[in-house]
């Protein structure tokens, strides 16, 4: 092809390189060939035209052949063809036309233009709030162009922190920061504090809009907000946000977020009711407006916390879909939505969901879980061990969470995971590991006034660590709180009457009526398994027959696959407030022997010396099922011992006591 294209070819090796480069017939093509071919230098551009396709390597539409063209741009000297590019690009310019998708080509292929860069950012500033991955490619292709490094670095970590690129977005953030008069500043610092809330460290977050200042704040006052309240600083927030404030326009971006800031200010009052139905505003509206801008939280997933402490994980479900769905901050904020999801669903006893909803969050975006998600994500894992009763799946939980925890601090969005760890670290006697993050967070409410919303949850957290501590000292505090929120918290009101549920049936002194009043009512408050542990736990302490009956229905109502709290015997149980609700399998005693059909079995598995993993292997109950049978036909045959339990059960099964060799 080279020896083809010398001599008078030389003219078609011009034409096709100018249309390699990105000309295009019937013009305009670069001056000195329009000067040779207006000045007679060469045959007119029609026969041009016809050499080139007779050659075979021009194709009729006006394409040149793949081979000729890679040929063609390998051989010919870098300096020439971008100085034909550029004649390019100015052709575009003079005719008002965009280069489009040829400006991304030309930035790839090592043209620096400043033209191709404009252009390049403009693109990448119109996709940013709603396709940040593309916005971060032109960013970066705008840059290969000659854009000014430090004029696009605040976008450019916008971009970054969207797509979840949490590294790469701090380090272009320490660039601009460090800087005496940065660009773009306020959307700078909205970057690091969202980048900040990732990790696990709000109050850095709060920490930097404090830097800003309110007089720099402009449009960021919400989220500045949202970061202050969540770390304690009311007053911060108040500076930052007055109370009435309007959003900085009409917009449903800038309403969403001025909506986001008012629903927390409002969560915080003595009757915080109204907080949750403007946070769920504000999420529809994000979700309306596609936009990704950087958040330290997103409403979505604000709202569904606000209706998990308000007992109802059904519409925290439904916020969080309606806000994944949407893609509600962006890739960033997906793992969140979801495994807030996953937590709403492991409230209403459904793992299979839960599970799901993790798997979800784990593949949500390119990159690992930030460290706020991972102590999310650690938190249901020990939330959905602690409720199946396999010890050591807690265990292997409790060490992952123990390890999530050092790469976090406490703030008033993540306290339904301590709680959680609160009362998991009271089953593997391991307080000791949470308390300082505890004391943490009880500060951080009482700085914030003791709002109820926010902390009747986490008493109610402690209640049932108090219980598996047996320790009536440490249970009062919390059963006082909880009783002087009921006027104003629903599900305060559900937990106390639960709290004194487990005090009376730990003290054997009970009506099956009140345990299942509170059970139910627990139920109501999106807790089933929490209300069938108590009725379960009841039913084994029952003194009358009817009474048993009653409590072991209520909990299968409310529990219905059985026993999910118990442990096997190898491990740690939970103590007496822990016990799970019967198996379905389970029936009332019947028969002279005073034992039922499962019962039965139980006992002629025992009088075989099985253990209790044994005896759930071969009937297909957990071994703390198995146990929690023995430990009841203990009670009813009223044996003193294990020989005394066994002589009593060969008595109560007579002929039918399998004779041991």
């Amino acid at each position: 092809m080279a020896q083809q294209l010398r001599g008078e070819n030389a003219a078609v090796r011009e034409l096709l390189l100018a249309l390699s480069v990105g000309f295009s017939l019937p013009g305009p093509l670069p001056a000195e060939l329009e000067r040779k071919v207006g000045g007679g230098d060469v045959e007119s551009l029609d026969s041009l035209v016809a050499k080139a396709e007779a050659s075979g390597l021009l194709l009729p539409d006006g394409t040149v052949v793949g081979t000729a063209q890679h040929a063609l741009l390998t051989l010919t000297p870098t300096a020439r063809i971008h100085a034909l590019q550029r004649e390019l690009v100015g052709c575009f310019a003079a005719e008002g036309r965009p280069l489009g998708d040829f400006a991304r080509e030309l930035a790839r292929g090592g043209l620096a233009d400043p033209r191709v860069a404009a252009e390049l950012e403009k693109a990448a500033n119109k996709a940013l709030e709603h396709n940040p991955g593309l916005a971060a490619e032109l960013y970066g292709e705008a840059l290969l162009a000659g854009a000014d490094e430090l004029a696009t670095a605040a976008r450019r970590a916008h971009a970054a922190a969207s797509t979840g690129d949490l590294d790469t977005a701090a380090r272009i953030i320490d660039g601009v920061l460090g800087c005496p008069d940065p660009p773009d500043l306020r959307l700078a610092v909205d970057v690091s504090a969202a980048v900040w809330a990732q990790r696990g460290m709000l109050g850095r977050s709060a920490d930097v809009y404090a830097w800003l200042g309110p007089s720099r704040v402009g449009a960021s006052a919400p989220a500045a907000a949202v970061a202050m309240i969540g770390c304690g600083n009311r007053a911060g927030a108040e500076a930052m946000f007055p109370s009435g404030s309007a959003p900085s326009s009409p917009t449903l971006l800038a309403v969403a977020q001025a909506q986001t800031a008012k629903g927390i200010v409002e969560s915080l009052a003595g009757d915080p009711h109204q907080g949750l139905p403007v946070l769920i505003h504000a999420s529809d509206m994000l979700n309306a407006s596609g936009a990704t801008n950087p958040l330290p939280d997103t409403p979505g997933a604000l709202a569904a916390l606000v209706a998990l402490h308000s007992g109802e994980p059904h519409l925290a479900e439904t916020i969080v879909r309606a806000a994944a769905a949407a893609g509600q901050g962006g890739d960033a904020a997906k793992p969140r939505l979801f495994l807030l999801q996953a937590w709403s669903a492991m409230q209403q006893d459904n793992p299979e969901d839960a599970r799901l909803a993790i798997n979800e969050a784990s593949k949500a975006n390119h990159w690992p879980l930030v460290p706020r998600d991972e102590f999310l994500c650690a938190a249901l894992e020990v939330g959905l061990a602690r409720r199946s009763g396999e010890v050591h799946d807690l265990v292997l939980a409790w060490e992952r969470a123990r390890e999530a925890m050092l790469h976090t601090s406490v703030d008033l969005y993540n306290l339904l995971p301590w709680g959680e760890l609160m009362i998991t670290a009271a089953r593997l006697r391991e307080t000791r590991r949470v308390s300082h993050y505890l004391d943490e967070a009880w500060t951080l409410l009482h700085d914030l006034g003791d709002p109820p919303l926010w902390a009747v949850p986490l008493h109610w957290a402690g209640v049932q660590a108090a219980l598996l501590n047996e320790s009536p000292a440490d249970l009062a505090p919390h059963a006082t709180a909880l009783a002087r929120a009921a006027d104003h918290s629903h599900l305060a009101w559900v937990l106390a009457a639960a709290g004194k549920a487990w005090v009376s049936v730990l003290a054997a002194n009970f009506r099956a009526a009140d345990v299942e009043a509170a059970a139910r009512g627990l139920n109501a408050v999106g807790m089933p398994w929490e209300g069938a542990r108590l009725a379960g736990h009841a039913a084994a302490r029952a003194d009358e027959r009817k009474d048993m009956v009653r409590l072991l229905s209520c909990a299968r109502d409310l529990h219905p696959q059985g026993s999910s709290a118990g442990t096997g015997a190898s491990g740690p149980s939970e103590p007496r407030g822990t016990a799970a609700p019967e198996n379905n399998n389970s029936m009332p005693p019947d028969g002279g022997s005073g034992l039922s059909e499962r019962e039965k079995e139980v006992a002629r598995l025992v009088l075989e010396g099985k253990t209790y993993r044994e005896i759930g292997e071969a009937i297909y109950i957990s071994p703390r099922t198995a146990e929690h049978h023995i430990a009841r036909m203990r009670r009813r045959l009223g044996a003193e011992n294990r020989s005394d339990l066994l002589v009593r059960l060969r008595l109560a099964l007579g002929p039918e006591n399998p004779q041991r060799e």
